[in-house]
């Protein structure tokens, strides 16, 4: 049976967490040990966390919508309480009196649209922030599996010059290089996914912009991962392994 048309035009988290167990499996398999895989088990906690976050996101908090109901209702029927006992007398009114008056009545519905706009939109600021805290962990996120990249470049491979005391260990070849570079990227293209799922449920610019800024990070820092992937297949030749030997991704997120 097909599925619905909603399923397919959105993002699906529970296929995006089937994604990285899998890339984390794959990982594990390929570089037992490496430290690339604590990355990837922080991304998948990342991702479980990101799918109760959303749902809870998508759903109204009715105690808040109900509470700030009756509070603006109480202030209108107050304010409107307020000007039904004025007295107004039938002569004309004294300019000063009718300004003060005029002043009085301006002043009561300004405070009363400032405290609906705070009350409306204050289900909005909560969930923003929840989900820029959430954001922020990914935006680190992007960064910690940057760093775990930065001394695999291909001119280790390409020129053989005398290694000091402090230089990184390099034990891998040309094909182990390119792999472990691939699974960065693909870390970091999910790591945009994951931001990417807050937008689904959050109609605020604020959080809209952090997603963005979130994808726009991780995929800058893929671009230049992929650079070095370039470098090694250009420079170094063609590094493809047959077809037992090659990792078989998964990227099924919609």
């Amino acid at each position: 049976m097909d599925e619905p048309v909603e399923s397919r035009s959105q993002l699906d988290p529970e296929r995006v967490i089937a994604t990285i167990r899998k890339l984390s499996r794959r990982v594990n398999e390929r570089f037992p040990g490496a430290t690339l895989i604590d990355a990837c088990d922080d991304l998948l906690r990342v991702a479980e966390e990101t799918k109760r976050r959303a749902s809870w996101i998508g759903r109204p908090i009715i105690w808040l919508r109900v509470g700030a109901t009756i509070i603006v209702t109480g202030m209108a029927l107050g304010l409107i309480g307020t000007l039904s006992q004025l007295e107004l007398s039938a002569r004309p009114m004294d300019f000063v009196l009718l300004a003060n008056l005029m002043e009085a009545v301006i002043n009561n519905v300004v405070l009363l649209a400032i405290a609906t706009f705070f009350l409306v939109t204050i289900e909005t600021r909560i969930k923003r922030g929840r989900s820029l805290v959430a954001l922020h962990e990914l935006r680190s996120l992007a960064h910690i599996i940057d760093m775990h990249q930065l001394t695999k470049d291909p001119d280790r491979l390409l020129f053989r010059g005398e290694i000091t005391e402090s230089s990184p260990i390099n034990d891998m070849g040309i094909f182990e290089m390119s792999r472990y570079l691939d699974y960065c990227c693909e870390m970091l293209s999910l790591v945009g996914k994951i931001a990417a799922i807050y937008g689904l449920h959050l109609r605020d610019a604020i959080a809209i912009q952090a997603v963005n800024d979130v994808e726009n990070l991780s995929t800058g820092i893929s671009q230049k991962i992929f650079q070095k992937i370039m470098i090694l297949h250009g420079s170094l030749g063609d590094t493809r392994p047959t077809s037992q030997s090659g990792d078989q991704k998964t990227t099924d997120c919609v």
